[in-house]
Parts: structure tokens; sequence; C-alpha cells
């Protein structure tokens, strides 16, 4: 017996729905994750490359600390401009103008000899990339439907975990090497700082700003994105303003959110790699290979943890509950376990903290409209990297005063902790939507 009209057509939607999604998941998804790893390797290699610099250069904790946070003030300065150009300008050329400048000044950064070059380096290198991350949010939210963003993000954010996995075994066995009269922490920042310019001048041709000029789509496949995309916009958004998303109760509490995330992330991501080498004593190889596990484990959890907060439409749980966990594992670190088994544990759950991420960016794009979410990503990730500079600094300036990493660990802890707790207060997206 036939299908009557109307069921076959909404089988036909369904079928078109399911390949258009399938296709630009494809098409935009892998080049995305490729071009994020490169600049988490950029932008923490400089980790792996303490180890070295204290070796030949003789730089302190507090150097060291001082050298990795400086990177964000540049980087905050510039993340709502950089948003915004990639909404009101082209998200193809940023992207690719970004990559270019942040992988020149990343292999430059092997030419460092003082602390002053080092801070110099940095604070450069924060502003080329300051546009990049906050852009691609809202880039992703031009392509996914509701139904597939914090699993698109979390493919993207992946590339966290996965960099300190790729680029953590390779720091430690380059650390160890000369070429040329060169040391390997140099040869470090030279090696992965080309890929970002290559992958730079791929994206100028590969990416595509918006579904309506995808010629790698049908017609009928660029109609339905932009339509589907049109429809899930709650009518309640559309006439935001960018300053009244910026002022709004909601998008504060994010922003707050991120820069008490972010205080246990980044202080955890530029110092465990130092922690590692000293409780360990292992040889360099050793302490890259064994840094990529929590890393490795982290990227598992956020690839579940997406697909789950997608599955379930739920947001504030799927955030508040990895980070909590990440801050009872920090306040076990804090204790200083006589067991290195159970402290690799106890960083492997600190990793695996970062799930939290994929859920929680999908949140702005489905309160807001196009532009003010733009501002708005800009201005969180903006607050939240504050946090970039601020706890690498406060950890080596309380390492370098009590010759502890406790005091450290016990300030990483009380952030991811009330980090998780004031996410259990944001509204529901549907809910904000209408403020």
């Amino acid at each position: 017996m036939p299908l009557a009209p109307s069921r076959a057509s909404q089988l036909d939607a369904a079928r078109l729905g399911d390949r258009t999604r399938h296709l630009t998941a494809l098409r935009l998804l892998p080049f995305l994750f490729a071009i994020y790893i490169t600049n988490y390797l950029d932008r923490t290699s400089v980790a792996y490359a303490a180890i070295g610099m204290s070796r030949d250069l003789g730089f302190s904790d507090r150097v060291f600390g001082l050298g990795a946070g400086i990177f964000f003030i540049s980087y905050v300065a510039l993340q709502i401009p950089g948003a915004l150009l990639v909404e009101r300008w082209s998200a193809r050329r940023m992207i690719s103008a970004t990559m270019i400048a942040w992988g020149s000044l990343t292999a430059l950064t092997a030419l460092v000899q003082t602390p002053g070059q080092l801070y110099l380096a940095r604070f450069v290198l924060g502003a080329a990339e300051a546009g990049f991350f906050p852009g691609v949010i809202v880039y992703l939210s031009h392509w996914f439907i509701r139904e597939d963003r914090a699993k698109a993000t979390g493919n993207f954010m992946a590339a966290i975990p996965i960099s300190f996995v790729i680029g953590s075994p390779v720091a430690g066995w380059l650390l160890g090497r000369t070429w040329f009269n060169l040391e390997g922490w140099r040869w470090l920042f030279v090696l992965e700082g080309l890929p970002a310019i290559v992958l730079g001048v791929v994206a100028f041709f590969y990416l595509t700003d918006f579904p309506g000029q995808a010629k790698w789509l049908a017609p009928e496949q660029r109609q339905w994105v932009e339509g589907t995309l049109q429809e899930e916009r709650p009518a309640g958004t559309r006439a935001l303003s960018i300053g009244a998303a910026l002022r709004s109760g909601p998008i504060l509490l994010l922003a707050a959110v991120t820069f008490l995330n972010y205080c246990a992330f980044y202080g955890f991501v530029f110092w465990f790699p130092t922690m590692l080498k000293r409780l360990s004593g292992m040889s360099d190889v050793n302490v890259g290979l064994l840094g990529a596990l929590p890393y490795l484990l982290g990227f598992v959890a956020m690839q579940l943890n997406g697909w789950h907060s997608d599955k379930t439409r739920e947001r504030r749980w799927h955030v508040a509950v990895p980070t909590l966990i990440g801050a009872a594992a920090l306040g076990g670190l804090m204790t200083q376990p006589g067991s290195f088994a159970f402290s690799m544990l106890l960083f492997t759950l600190v990793g695996m903290g970062m799930a939290y991420l994929p859920a929680f960016w999908a949140v702005p794009t489905e309160i807001l409209s196009q532009s003010a979410a733009a501002a708005a990503v800009g201005m969180i990730n903006a607050v939240g990297s504050v946090a970039g500079f601020a706890s690498p600094y406060l950890f080596g300036y309380l390492n370098t005063s009590t010759g502890s990493f406790a005091y450290g660990l016990a300030a990483l802890m009380l952030s991811a902790l009330a980090g998780g707790l004031l996410m259990l207060g944001a509204p529901r997206p549907e809910a904000a939507s209408g403020r």
C-alpha cells in the first residue's frame, strides 16, 4: 500500500536532512579539528619547552609562569573584535590570517634568549590567536542545527586533548635533541609553528562562510540548512542587541563560570609537565609519553559528554559534573599522595574534567542571535581567558614562595569547585532566550 503524500514527503525531508547533516560534518569538522590541534600546540608548546628553558636559560618558575600567562593579556583584549570580524567580515579570511600569523610567531619564539624576549613573544602570539576560538564557535552555529551543535563543538574541541596526546611525546623526544647547534626546545617551537602556516593557506580556499555559498551542497541542501537554523532561532533572541547581550545576567554568569573553570584548566595545562617531571624523576621522553594519558582519556570523555548532552538536550549538569570531578581530583593531588600510580590517576581525572567544554559552548549560540552571540562568545572567552594569565602566574608564584605545589593545587581546586556549582545556577537555554 503506497504511503500517503504527506508521509512520503516527511520521509524525503528526513532523508534530505540526514544527508545534509552528514555531508556538512564530513566537510567541516575534520578540517576544523586539524587546525585547532595546531592552535593548541602553538599556544601550549611553552609548557614543555619550559623544561628545556629552565635548564638552558636558567628561567625560574616565576619567569615561566609570567611568560605562560602574558599571552592572555593581548588575547583577551582582542576577543570581541576578532569574533565580530568573523560574523561581519569573513570566517575563512579571518581564520586563514590568524593561522598564518600565529604559526609564524610560534616559530620565531625559537629565537628567545631572555625573559623579556619570552614575554614579548608570548604577548604578540596572544594577539594573533585572539579571534580564532570565538570565531569558530560562532562559525559552527552557521552550519549545525541545535541537535548537532554540542557534538560538533565536541568534535572541534576534542583537538585540545588530542593536541597534547600528539604534542607531549613529540615534545619529550625533542627536548633531548640538538640539531645544527640549536637546542631541542627551540626546534619544538619551529616544528609546531610550520603546520599552522600551511593550514592557514589551505583554510582560505577550503572553508565556506555560510551555507548559501556552499557549492559543495546541492541547492535543496543549502535551503534545508538555512531554513532549519532559522526555525530553531527563538523569536525572543532576534531583537537582542549586542549591548544587551553583554549586559544580560545569563551571559555574565557564563563568563564567571568560564573564568573559574579556566583558572583550573590553564593552571593544570601549563604546570602538569613540570609537576610530572619533578614528581617522577623520569626522562623527558617518558614524561612526554606519560603526560599524554590524561588528555587521551579526556578526549574520550569529551566525545561522550557532548553526545549525551545533545541526546538529552541538557547542558548545565553536563558542564557541572566533569568540572566537579576535576575539582575532587585536584583536592586529592593537593594532599601529595605517596603513590605515583594514584597521583597519575588523579592527574587523569583532572584531564578528563575538560569534558564539560562541548556542552558549555553550545549554550551562548542557542540563546542569542548571531551578531549578539558573536560578541557574547568573545566576551565570555575574554573574561575566561583572564584566568589564562592569572592562574599560571599565581601557581608559579605560590610554588616559588612556598616550595610546594600544594598551595597552587588548592587554588585550582577551589576555582573548579566554584565554577561547577555556579553552573548549576545557570538558566536553561529555553528560559534564557526570553530574557
